[in-house]
């Protein structure tokens, strides 16, 4: 029988183990036990860049593609957006984990940690909602499409700071760092009933998909939540009425 290997280990910001494995030949990573990915399970993260392109995307009307992807993971949303983006994209990958970025240069190299050196990528050490702010504050260009690969949805935080996205200022800061048409497609491990609504009430056209974990598995139990900012302003139908001033007699 092949043992499983533990390559190596670290803690996140609120002391969980965090650990890298391998065992014939397939990688696996574990938060305090419980796998979160694998090379073997890779549908989902590659769908998840798939339903973050905006629509145009295929249709070459966008010469240039900006695109942040919230955690390297074992990279194979890394991998499919490079494949969609084309020659010319500009990507950046958040990582929280600076030990994760060596991992995918000591031991992942052969299996996409060698993206990191393509040129068209830009590798982030801290948290995603930084480039978000900062995009959405206009210190530095909006995104086309976002990748959101930080949690098992908004129910189930694998770091309890990532909450601050799925807030209302956190979805106010998303829609406006995304172009208009621009796109976010949110990871989730189920159904988040939680996520939908605010979504549209931050003033994103909605949908979300059921996933597979792996080709042939016979339940799609996964769900990518897809938010897409409108092309034009949207006017409020309803405007506040101005409060009438009260006059003295």
């Amino acid at each position: 029988m092949i043992p499983v290997q533990n390559l190596a280990e670290t803690r996140t910001p609120d002391g969980s183990k965090f650990s890298l494995h391998e065992h014939d030949g397939e990688y696996f990573l574990k938060l305090n036990g419980l796998q979160l990915m694998s090379t073997t399970w890779t549908l989902s993260e590659r769908l998840l860049a798939d339903y973050a392109f905006p629509k145009d995307s295929k249709k070459g009307k966008r010469a240039k593609f900006r695109v942040l992807i919230g955690g390297m993971g074992l990279g194979y949303s890394l991998q499919r957006v490079l494949e969609l983006a084309g020659p010319n994209a500009d990507v950046v990958v958040a990582e929280l984990l600076p030990e994760v970025i060596q991992w995918n240069r000591d031991f992942l190299m052969d299996v996409n940690g060698k993206l990191m050196d393509d040129p068209r990528v830009t590798i982030f050490e801290g948290d995603v909602y930084e480039c978000i702010r900062k995009a959405a504050e206009k210190r530095a260009r909006p995104f086309d499409a976002m990748l959101l690969d930080t949690d098992n949805g908004p129910s189930s935080l694998v770091q309890p700071q990532n909450g601050q996205m799925y807030g209302t200022s956190g979805l106010t800061a998303i829609h406006q760092s995304l172009t208009p048409g621009g796109r976010v497609a949110f990871w989730a491990a189920t159904r988040e009933q939680g996520l939908e609504k605010p979504l549209s009430k931050e003033g994103f056209s909605t949908e979300w998909y059921s996933v597979k974990t792996h080709e042939k598995a016979k339940q799609a139990i996964h769900r990518i939540y897809v938010g897409e900012r409108s092309e034009t302003p949207v006017t409020n139908p309803n405007p506040p009425r101005k409060k009438k001033k009260n006059r003295r007699r």
